[in-house]
């Protein structure tokens, strides 16, 4: 009698097959809705063999909420095989909450409010973990870490997960024709710790976080890329530089910047897909990694004291054709600086900009960076090569190829919202074959838009603009929409410093 897991290789005229063989392992929840490809299935079987060799004792499964923030939960060795063939679950109102860790949406009333079935009560989604993302933690024991994207308990696709919101985006562009290539830059600031523990005024509230923690300056500020300053926080350019590459993720360079206790990573570019899950990873790793070591890294783009430059997040893109691997955004001959191509996307980046805003900058803190003659933009315009345009050409003739670098984001962004924003105006000025007009050459002077003020007006703005829509729906867009309105509602009804230092004596 043959095995019960016998099979021929070539099973269903498909060829080879990297699902498991062994019964126990088939027929679950990834199985029974095909939520993996091959890759994954391989990745899989990889990934217990590394548990098996290295004695991983825990393992991280863990999702990008809508504020990139991770959350999920922690499991023993001995789970990790159901949860790789049935998924974690995990409370769907996860999703419905303000960056305060406050529900925006009414989780347990018959009608939620998110136009469609799946939330209420706050029942339960199912994380799926891709076994393609699995890493060992070189910060924490025998541990593991994966990344998972979300569905429902009936195996459908749970319509705010911002990773798969990405990816669907990007099967778009492929459909037209491309790939998207994607170089990071992302400036942060790092402070010594100040306190050991938790005070008691530290602990907060849904809708009230409790007190920041105290820090002390790391570095003084106002030599951009000093050697001798760099020099100096030589302890965190070293355990940042172990950490991450010891995670596989790909650094390029640690930089020290303008402001005072501010730093860039760079990061090789590639892949959009894995440069999103890279992003998320290098945020993460370098907040563990410093509180570990006594210091204390923050991706808020304007911390107070920060007068002299806030952090942003420069985004590269590229486009390469998929029939030929070719660069796309390459001049020919007889064109300046960037490819027609290049020009259309670059179009679309401008004509959505406003809209697209509450993705790049989904702070309200984010609004406090778009300052004049700053390194950072205050209206919606491109140069070449000039850093105080939105948008900056570079790259054209050179080795590394013409790019778009998109300046206006900042560093707390949702890495798969920000690039799927950019992914959705770029393919619109493709479709519409928009002109960027001529490069502007002094950009905090131009008649051109303003960026959004603040993030009460960038959603206006996105709402306005039925790009989005389109592109996730109007379900996603209204959903992202109510949760950043809640976060600005509490921001203006907050009684701040400055008014009561501004008012109080006065009247």
């Amino acid at each position: 009698m043959p095995s019960v897991d016998a099979r021929p290789v070539a099973e269903g005229g498909a060829g080879w097959d990297a699902r498991p063989l062994l019964a126990a392992d088939r027929g679950g929840f990834v199985d029974r809705h095909g939520l993996w490809s091959q890759e994954q299935y391989a990745a899989a079987g990889q990934l217990r063999r590394v548990i098996d060799e290295l004695g991983i004792e825990l393992v991280r499964f863990s999702f990008a909420d809508q504020h990139g923030v991770l959350h999920g939960k922690t499991l023993t060795r001995a789970a990790v095989a159901d949860a790789l063939r049935s998924g974690v679950s995990a409370p769907s109102s996860l999703l419905l909450k303000d960056s305060s860790g406050r529900s925006a949406f009414p989780v347990f009333q018959a009608e939620v409010g998110v136009g469609g079935p799946g939330f209420a009560g706050a029942g339960d989604v199912v994380l799926v973990p891709d076994p393609t993302t699995f890493r060992v933690l070189p910060w924490a024991a025998n541990t593991g870490w994966l990344l998972c994207d979300l569905r429902f308990p009936d195996g459908s696709p749970v319509p705010f997960c911002t990773r798969s919101l990405l990816r669907a985006q990007l099967d778009g562009l492929a459909a037209d024709g491309y790939d998207l290539t994607v170089g990071v830059e992302l400036e942060f600031h790092v402070y010594r710790a100040a306190e050991a523990g938790l005070a008691a005024d530290r602990v907060g509230a849904p809708g009230a976080p409790g007190r920041a923690p105290r820090v002390r300056p790391l570095s003084t500020g106002a030599q951009l890329l000093h050697e001798e300053g760099l020099d100096r926080v030589d302890e965190v350019v070293q355990f940042l530089s172990r950490g991450l590459n010891r995670l596989d993720l790909p650094l390029r360079s640690v930089e020290l910047e303008f402001g005072a206790n501010q730093l860039e990573i760079t990061l090789r570019a590639g892949d959009a897909r894995r440069a999103a899950d890279e992003v998320l990873l290098t945020r993460t790793a370098i907040r563990q990694l410093c509180r570990r070591h006594g210091y204390h890294a923050t991706f808020m783009s304007r911390p107070a004291g920060a007068s002299t430059a806030s952090t942003g997040w420069h985004l590269h893109q590229s486009l390469r054709s998929r029939a030929t691997g070719a660069a796309a955004f390459d001049p020919g001959p007889g064109e300046a600086l960037m490819s027609p191509v290049a020009g259309q996307y670059l179009a679309g980046l401008l004509a959505h900009a406003r809209g697209a805003a509450a993705f790049t900058t989904p702070t309200v803190n984010g609004y406090k960076r778009y300052l004049p003659y700053s390194l950072a933009p205050d209206r919606v315009v491109w140069g070449a090569d000039n850093k105080g345009a939105m948008v900056r050409v570079v790259g054209g003739g050179s080795d590394t190829g013409a790019r778009l670098e998109n300046r206006s984001g900042e560093p707390a962004a949702n890495p798969y919202l920000y690039i799927a924003a950019q992914v959705i105006s770029g393919r619109d000025g493709l479709r519409r074959r928009l002109d960027p007009g001529p490069p502007v050459e002094d950009p905090y002077a131009a008649d051109a838009p303003r960026l959004p003020r603040s993030l009460g007006e960038a959603v206006d703005e996105l709402t306005a603009d039925g790009v989005f829509a389109d592109a996730f729906g109007a379900r996603v867009v209204d959903w992202y929409a109510h949760l950043k309105r809640d976060e600005f509602a509490r921001y203006l009804a907050h009684v701040s410093d400055w008014e009561q230092r501004e008012y109080f004596d006065l009247f």
